[in-house]
């Protein structure tokens, strides 16, 4: 049985904050508490405040910001001597690495978190940290490295009763399972992923879900209204939370749907918004998936055969040395595609 969904990020004096509070209520609290911290000299209370302002910045996509709260609130808290608290800060650098999609750095961060975390007797930032390490495999299309280490997390979480968790894991199982061509089965985990994180109250957790399913019953069923039904119920969400990269995502994918359903003058409005969202908060993977559908849906519109070849070309080199496996693996089988299809489908 699950519990209600709690935000072991929010710490200190920001224990009442909710998993669902929007992300700009959460930076003015932090922000808030983190200077009452400071001018009352307490490095241990304004380390765990700053994690809060950190995840809020990067979860805004104020990529800037985040980076410079995450070592502020390391530094007060090594000051401090709290190994736990320089545990969670590692964990949201580590984050923020693999959102920037400087993966290298984002596993030594991790993994360091993880270490700290252990250390420290702190079991929920080691569950975190090891979640971030899979979750960057699984990104860069890693899945036979990560694939074990999610199921184990899936376990651990589904035996604590970690409602937030056991959603994360299932997402990311069921994202492997979609991307592999297991249609039913991934439908199958991003439902109960979804069910979980409603009777949990995860409404994060939930709008990622949705946007699975949408994916799934575009892909899979063909059934593009119901789709987009699930993509507005999801975007609604991210809206009200502020959830920044969320809705990014949530607006490619609607591209995608739009692209499938053969309407592709919609799909290319959407690629373009989704694009500007992710050069705004300078979210490397997003953006070569959105410059990805992009370059699709001109080229379904009429673009010149050998512009959309020099594009797909320098998206491809762009993706050889950033370890985005899979995304390299979905620009070759557009160009692949186009190669195939004949100048009739370009025309």
């Amino acid at each position: 049985m699950y519990g209600k969904a709690s935000a072991p990020e929010y710490q200190g004096a920001l224990t009442t904050l909710s998993v669902n509070s929007s992300l700009v209520d959460v930076l003015a609290a932090g922000t808030e508490q983190l200077r009452e911290a400071e001018r009352a000299g307490r490095r241990d209370e304004a380390a765990r405040c700053g994690l809060a302002v950190a995840e809020a910045h990067r979860r805004l996509g104020q990529v800037g910001d985040a980076d410079r709260a995450w070592k502020a609130s390391y530094r007060a808290a090594r000051e401090a001597g709290d190994t736990a608290a320089m545990a969670w800060a590692l964990w949201s650098g580590g984050t923020l690495a693999r959102q920037r999609g400087a993966f290298p750095l984002a596993w030594r961060l991790l993994g360091l978190a993880a270490e700290l975390g252990e250390r420290g007797g702190d079991i929920v930032v080691r569950g975190y940290s090891l979640a971030g390490l899979a979750e960057t495999g699984r990104i860069q299309g890693d899945y036979e490295a990560v694939g074990r280490l999610h199921e184990q997390l899936l376990a651990e979480a589904r035996r604590r009763g970690e409602a937030r968790h056991t959603v994360w894991a299932l997402e990311g199982i069921a994202q492997m399972h979609r991307n592999t061509g297991s249609y039913d089965t991934a439908y199958a985990m991003f439902e109960e992923a979804a069910e979980i994180a409603a009777r949990a109250e995860d409404r994060r957790g939930h709008a990622w879900a949705l946007r699975g399913l949408a994916d799934i019953l575009s892909v899979r069923d063909q059934n593009t209204e119901r789709a987009l039904e699930l993509l507005s119920e999801a975007e609604a969400t991210c809206r009200a939370m502020n959830l920044t990269s969320a809705l990014a995502y949530n607006h490619k994918m609607r591209g995608n749907v739009f692209y499938r359903a053969g309407r592709y003058g919609e799909a290319r409005e959407l690629y373009e918004q989704a694009l500007t969202e992710f050069r705004a908060m300078r979210e490397p993977r997003g953006e070569a998936l959105a410059r990805l559908g992009l370059a699709k849906a001109l080229a379904r519109l009429g673009r010149d055969r050998a512009e959309t070849a020099a594009e797909l070309a320098e998206l491809a080199r762009t993706l050889e040395g950033s370890g985005l496996r899979h995304a390299r693996e979905m620009v070759a089988r557009a160009q692949e595609e186009f190669a195939l299809v004949g100048a009739e489908a370009v025309r």
